[in-house]
């Protein structure tokens, strides 16, 4: 018996835009959720690594939440970030998604302390879940140990599927490493396995993943929904290898700079709005000359 996953579909690692002084965007940053929805988005991954969350205060964090939610979009959309270093700070960020009406959230592991064993990592998530103490939470677990220096083991989350069967239902798995999704998919039937990196999203849905979240759905949304919509279908298989070529160019240009000035760079040539171009210190824009080269190659892409 196939058991579907929880939580499926194409969720965008959203950008965050700021204003001249540095502070969120709320209402640009609303209007581009509506539009990353409009383009083809199961829904939003906000305030997470391409969205420079570790960079924003928790007061930012929730008034970014609160402007998208006031702006209209459905908490049932939207699954911000609320892992941050500190237990009692992820306690208090998904407590206020849950306020709002948003159930799921995309969770790292406490992580500034690193070689931590997989027993305290399963602590620490435990006692997040159980201070929580709200059935209606989903986390979808984050691995991403390039940056958080914080690894996701097979065997502790396994630990926490079977602790919280109903809560940990998922993961975001930005590694890189197919060969680990695979295990996942293997281990734990159910579970929705989520790809971070937009070329993975053909082969994991091929193998029985449940989608992704990427920073490349900022710039293109329609092809990631083709691929996900069409990944298993023969008779579609021309248009889904058009639309992941698509996908890999704006990828691999997005990867010719550091790679989150850049996609905000790129977003700022799709909109036309020059507000996207700064991301917030320690982070910088693109100089000029790297963003006429970028300029110069965003512009023959498909």
């Amino acid at each position: 018996m196939t058991i579907t996953p929880r939580i499926r579909g194409v969720y965008s690692a959203a950008t965050t835009p700021l204003n001249a002084d540095h502070s969120p965007d709320l209402g640009l940053f609303a209007a581009h959720c509506q539009r990353l929805l409009d383009e083809g988005c199961h829904g939003v991954a906000l305030l997470g690594t391409t969205g420079e969350a570790n960079s924003f205060s928790l007061v930012e964090r929730q008034a970014l939440l609160e402007g998208v939610v006031k702006a209209g979009i459905g908490p049932e959309k939207l699954m911000p970030g609320t892992g941050v270093a500190a237990i009692p700070e992820t306690v208090a960020l998904t407590r206020h998604a849950l306020s709002l009406g948003v159930t799921r959230v995309v969770m790292l592991p406490p992580f500034y302390y690193k070689g931590v064993s997989d027993d305290g990592l399963f602590a620490a998530y435990a006692r997040i879940i159980e201070a929580i103490g709200d059935d209606r939470l989903q986390v979808v677990l984050y691995h991403i140990p390039q940056v958080s220096g914080v690894a996701l083991s097979l065997p502790l989350i396994g630990r926490l599927i079977a602790a919280f069967p109903d809560t940990a239902v998922g993961i975001k798995d930005s590694a890189g490493d197919f060969g680990n999704m695979e295990a996942l998919l293997a281990a734990y039937p159910g579970f929705s396995v989520l790809a971070g990196a937009d070329p993975l999203l053909l082969p994991l849905v091929k193998a029985g993943g449940a989608g992704c979240i990427t920073a490349t759905s900022n710039l293109v949304a329609a092809s990631l929904r083709t691929v996900y919509d069409h990944a298993i279908d023969p008779a579609m298989a021309d248009r889904v290898e058009a639309a992941q070529a698509r996908i890999n160019a704006y990828r691999s240009l997005s990867n010719t700079y550091v790679q989150i000035p850049t996609i905000k760079a790129m977003v700022g040539l799709k909109t036309g709005e020059p507000k996207w171009a700064e991301p917030r210190a320690p982070l910088m824009a693109l100089n000029p000359a790297d963003q006429a080269d970028l300029a110069a190659k965003f512009a023959q892409l498909p």
